[in-house]
């Protein structure tokens, strides 16, 4: 690829740009392909047109041929956890099950996660998610006890040293049953996420069934989140047993209570799992209630169904394909990168969208889940403008040498291109070695 321009007014000539992440282009029809060639102009850092090769001008514009290279808009990953992320190298699972990462996580927690822990992590992950091209992160934070008072102020420094760079968002992570059983504690988190204009989160299943106590937290849960005019995020069924059955009760609490914010709910594993009759009409139900899904293919790959010595008989994903066929809004996500939670990763949507297409089979498909790199995401969260190639808008883009979706699929594109702004990002992720001094 040629040198990026220097100028703040040039042509990206002859790029792949997917139609369903673009807004305001001067092109023909959408075409049955899921790229579409066309030059893209950008002036003083703002994408100002985007139209068929040869129409825009290029007279004393400097132009980048991408020779029918790929471009992206700046990703959004919806569902991240940033306060636990790169503990892995201290605090290991020991033997790669769920229950193995809470306890791992738990005691790193208690232990370590101080303001200044949390605040280098953070930071290292962010670094990460820049480089590859993400614009928009959520995350949970882990908000029991003293962790609350701790995490969301360092969140809230993290979000202004990023503005401009990064939007951030969070969510307060927190077992449903705190809210019956400690309606102190409650009401002092429902403040403190109001004072940081976060999301109110919960995890819904803890290992018994659905019973009058949920439907009493979810009660309260809704009517706080009404109060104080907040969202909802929560973790939901994040596990094979029959009893992960919270879902539907989620929505029923929420169409009781008339809730007008958004709601999501992350995971939803054992839904997969439920008969067609019952999954049909819960999905029918999440539907009612306007609830959007995100799963998690690689973190719930990697802790659902393990067995030592057993292979994995199941995925541990949500039936995307059946909700999105039903019109409910879904998304795909980073999760946990570098902990108990998942050993791996590096809050990459691109990584994130390959692998989901091989673990989902987003491949062979109609739907355009190109979609749930940028503008399915930012439409649950509340961000319209954001991971969208949009006339008028900030040129945030991520460019590769990849002409066709299988070969964007094939490889990582290491050598992509990260523009923010306007201008080329220097795209080299922080070393591991950083954290060592946090062991």
């Amino acid at each position: 690829m040629q040198p990026f321009p220097s100028s703040s007014t040039y042509i990206l000539a002859n790029a792949s740009v997917p139609l369903d992440l673009t807004m305001g282009a001067d092109l023909p029809s959408p075409k049955a392909d899921v790229f579409t060639l066309c030059d893209v102009l950008v002036e003083n850092d703002t994408v100002t047109r985007i139209a068929e090769p040869g129409v825009v001008s290029s007279d004393g514009v400097d132009r980048l041929d991408l020779k029918r290279g790929i471009i992206l808009p700046r990703f959004v990953d919806i569902h991240t956890h940033l306060d636990k992320g790169h503990i892995f190298h201290r605090s290991p699972n020991p033997d790669g099950t769920f229950l193995g990462a809470r306890m791992a996580t738990l005691n790193d927690r208690e232990n370590r996660w101080s303001a200044d822990d949390v605040r280098s992590r953070m930071d290292f992950a962010l670094r990460c998610a820049y480089a590859h091209g993400t614009a928009v992160v959520r995350t949970h934070l882990d908000s029991l006890g003293k962790q609350a008072a701790i995490s969301w102020p360092v969140f809230a420094e993290m979000r202004d040293a990023w503005r401009g760079r990064v939007h951030l968002q969070a969510v307060a992570l927190f077992p449903y049953d705190m809210v019956v059983d400690d309606q102190q504690q409650f009401r002092a988190l429902v403040d403190i996420v109001a004072k940081y204009g976060g999301v109110l989160g919960n995890l819904t299943f803890m290992g018994t069934a659905p019973d009058q106590k949920l439907e009493r937290a979810l009660d309260q849960l809704f009517q706080a989140a009404s109060a104080n005019g907040l969202d909802i995020d929560l973790h939901v069924d994040e596990s094979d047993s029959p009893d992960a059955r919270t879902l539907e009760p989620i929505a029923l609490a929420a169409l009781r209570n008339k809730f007008k914010g958004r709601v999501t709910a992350g995971h939803c594993c054992s839904l997969s799992l439920q008969s067609e009759i019952d999954r049909r009409r819960v999905i029918d139900r999440i539907g009612e209630a306007g609830i959007s899904v995100v799963s998690l293919p690689m973190c719930n790959m990697y802790l659902q169904d393990r067995t030592a010595g057993r292979t994995p008989r199941w995925r541990g994903i949500a039936p995307l394909h059946e909700l999105a066929e039903a019109g409910v809004n879904v998304a795909v996500a980073s999760d946990n990168t570098r902990d108990p939670f998942y050993a791996y990763g590096d809050l990459d949507m691109l990584e994130v969208f390959r692998e989901a297409t091989r673990i989902v089979h987003f491949d062979h498909s109609d739907r355009p889940w190109l979609k749930l790199l940028g503008p399915a995401p930012a439409s649950i969260m509340g961000l319209p403008d954001a991971g969208l190639i949009a006339v008028g808008k900030p040129a945030d883009l991520v460019i590769t040498r990849a002409r066709t979706l299988n070969e964007l699929l094939s490889r990582p594109w290491s050598d992509r291109l990260v523009i923010v702004r306007g201008k080329s990002i220097d795209r080299i992720v922080p070393d591991y070695s950083e954290l060592d001094a946090l062991t």
